[in-house]
C-alpha cells in the first residue's frame, strides 16, 4: 500500500500561482511513477501531469501549456506541482496518484494509488 496526502490547495485570483505537494508513505517511493489528476465540478477526472520514477521524464496535458511544472524529491518522498498563471478553468480538486512501474515511463492512466485531493479555486 502507498498512502498519498496532498496539500497546498486554496483560493487564488486569476493570474496567480499555487504549489501543490504530495507526500507519500508506505512503499519505496522511487518505484512509482507519479502524477496529478484533477476533477472539476460536473466533469470527469482528467490527467494533468506525470513524472517518471527518477524524475527525469515529465509529461503534461495539452491544457497546461507550459504553465505547470511537476517535480519530485525521492529522498523526501514528495512530489510537487507548481501552477502559474492560473485561470478559473483550473478550478478543481487536484489528486496525486502513484503507479508501480519498472520503467521510466510517465503513464497518463491506470494509476494504482490515489490521495484524497486538495481543492484549488481560482477566482476571476
Amino acid at each position: 500500500q502507498v498512502q498519498l496526502v496532498e496539500s497546498g490547495g486554496g483560493l487564488v485570483q486569476a493570474g496567480g500561482s499555487l504549489t501543490l505537494s504530495c507526500a507519500a508513505a508506505g512503499r519505496t517511493f522511487s518505484d512509482y511513477a507519479m502524477a496529478w489528476f484533477r476533477q472539476a465540478p460536473g466533469k470527469e477526472s482528467e490527467f494533468v501531469a506525470a513524472v517518471s520514477r527518477a524524475g527525469k521524464r515529465t509529461h503534461y496535458a495539452d491544457f497546461v501549456k507550459g504553465r505547470f511544472t511537476i517535480s519530485r524529491d525521492n529522498a523526501k518522498n514528495t512530489m510537487v506541482l507548481r501552477m502559474n498563471r492560473l485561470n478559473p478553468e483550473n478550478t478543481a480538486v487536484y489528486f496525486c496518484a502513484a503507479r508501480w512501474t519498472v520503467t521510466g515511463a510517465t503513464p497518463t492512466h491506470d494509476y494504482d494509488y490515489w490521495g484524497q485531493g486538495t481543492q484549488v479555486t481560482v477566482s476571476s
